[in-house]
């Protein structure tokens, strides 16, 4: 099914996370992507932890990033996340880093569904299924 779902969340670019240039270092991009799939799941009353608790685990199995323009040290990033799609086992999410009104990287990840004890593919839950079925895109 195709969704539309977006949420936004806020991070700043730490000393530690620059290189010797004062960039942003490039594999920050997945933890910050990570972030703002965590928060956008959370702003749906999902937690991975309530998740990987029953059972279910979430690992990426697709990341594509593409980088537009630089991120410095102490910039304020808005990570805008859109959970576009889910269908079987995985479920879509894309992103953009935006600084100052100015996108400076896009990226897309998906997901799939996995019982923890087998580590074999599985439908998501059915709330979790149900929440969904309100974004989808008809």
């Amino acid at each position: 099914m195709k969704l539309e779902y977006s949420f936004d969340t806020t991070i700043r670019v730490r000393y530690g996370e620059t290189d010797q240039m004062g960039y942003c270092y490039y594999g920050n991009y997945a933890q910050y992507f990570e972030v703002g799939r965590v928060e956008t799941l959370r702003s749906l009353g999902l937690s991975y932890r309530a998740m990987e608790e029953s059972g279910i685990m979430l690992p990426v199995s697709r990341y594509e990033v593409d980088f537009l323009a630089a991120a410095f040290y102490d910039d304020l990033l808005n990570i805008s996340t859109r959970i576009v799609s889910l269908v079987g086992s995985r479920i879509t999410f894309e992103y953009q880093a935006i600084r100052d009104g100015i996108v400076i990287a896009t990226g897309k990840t998906i997901l799939v569904f996995v019982d923890k004890q087998t580590k074999r593919p599985i439908r998501p839950p059915r709330n979790f299924v149900e929440l969904m079925n309100d974004f989808e895109i008809k």
